[in-house]
């Protein structure tokens, strides 16, 4: 039944050692999530909106912002638990929620973005309007404010509301983030300024903690004017770079391995690394992870995420062996090891 959510694949070259995964599975939910998402494939909104009202009640921001996000790519596939869940509750924060975040979603990769998210403004506005103390409408709001090339007004007017709301939301913060880079090719030490200090705020555990990592990924996968080239942002201290990722290793380093919930956290992370020429922590993080690949970032370079991860999953595993252990490691900032050709990075 999750079909639209889980993919299996074996590499094509030697099989992996003993006792690493062989199988990988691409945007697996978690425990909570994915009962609600089976009830959705046969129809049932039931589980999917008892999933929302209890992270709203507990004030879980990001695993509400995360399964918001995941119910809309859903209902985006399928779409008929939804409109049933929309016309019985119309009203409920939960279908709200989900309703702006796939409205915002379907009009994101069209040439038209701009003028078509402006129509959806009122599914946008309803959600924030019966979130309450939620951030996470909000969040959806300040893409939808980003994609629209909105004013700096506007956008900081969108901000002001969500980090009245929760300080520490790691998505707002990340469309803050976005916008900042989209706002001029030469953002990028506003970013890492942003994203650093945000980090040191934020509490031990918190997501938010990796927002250096996103902003590290930001300026390493620098879009050209044309939308397509991709080069290294110039004149980035590379040395903040690293310590974003050591930042995210210690983060990474608090949870458990196999764990779907840090999935998107490792996989990141593991290509920042790759990004920095750090092969071995780089393959590291991908032991960590498990079976759990994630579409982002790997849908960065290709139409193929599985696919791209797979590709320098056996990348990496034939550099390090080449280089063997000693050959292969280095130091986060001035430690050189054997160089890793990461195909296409």
């Amino acid at each position: 039944m999750l079909r639209a959510f889980l993919r299996t694949s074996r590499p094509a070259a030697a099989p992996p050692p003993a006792g690493d995964e062989a199988d990988v599975l691409l945007d697996a939910p978690d425990d909570r999530l994915a009962p609600a998402l089976v009830a959705a494939a046969g129809g049932d909104h039931g589980p999917a909106a008892a999933l929302l009202a209890a992270t709203r009640d507990g004030a879980e921001w990001d695993r509400r912002d995360r399964c918001a996000t995941r119910l809309a790519a859903f209902a985006r596939a399928r779409s008929e638990w939804f409109e049933r869940w929309h016309a019985a509750a119309p009203d409920d924060p939960g279908a709200l929620l989900v309703g702006a975040r796939l409205a915002v979603d379907r009009c994101w990769d069209s040439p038209a973005r701009a003028e078509l998210l402006r129509q959806v403004a009122p599914a946008v506005t309803a959600a924030t309007r019966a979130g309450g103390p939620d951030p996470v409408p909000w969040r959806v709001a300040l893409d939808a404010a980003r994609g629209a090339r909105a004013g700096h007004a506007v956008f900081e007017g969108l901000w002001e509301q969500a980090v009245r709301r929760s300080p520490h939301h790691y998505g707002c913060h990340v469309a803050a983030l976005e916008y900042l880079a989209a706002a001029s090719p030469h953002a990028h030490h506003e970013c890492l300024d942003f994203a650093e200090t945000a980090a040191q705020d934020a509490p031990e555990d918190a997501l938010l903690r990796a927002l250096p990592l996103h902003a590290a990924f930001v300026c390493l996968t620098r879009t050209g004017p044309d939308g397509s080239a991709r080069e290294p942002a110039r004149g980035v201290d590379r040395s903040r770079l690293h310590a974003a990722a050591d930042r995210a290793i210690a983060l990474s380093a608090a949870h458990p391995p196999a764990d779907p919930w840090p999935a998107e956290l490792r996989n990141l992370l593991a290509y920042v690394l790759v990004r920095l020429e750090r092969p071995r922590e780089a393959a590291e993080q991908l032991r960590l992870t498990g079976p759990y690949v994630t579409s982002f970032p790997w849908d960065r370079d290709a139409d193929d995420p599985l696919g791209r991860f797979l590709q320098v999953r056996g990348n990496l595993r034939a550099a390090l062996a080449d280089t063997g252990p000693a050959a292969g490691s280095r130091h986060p900032r001035t430690g050189r090891g054997g160089r890793f050709c990461p195909g296409g990075h």
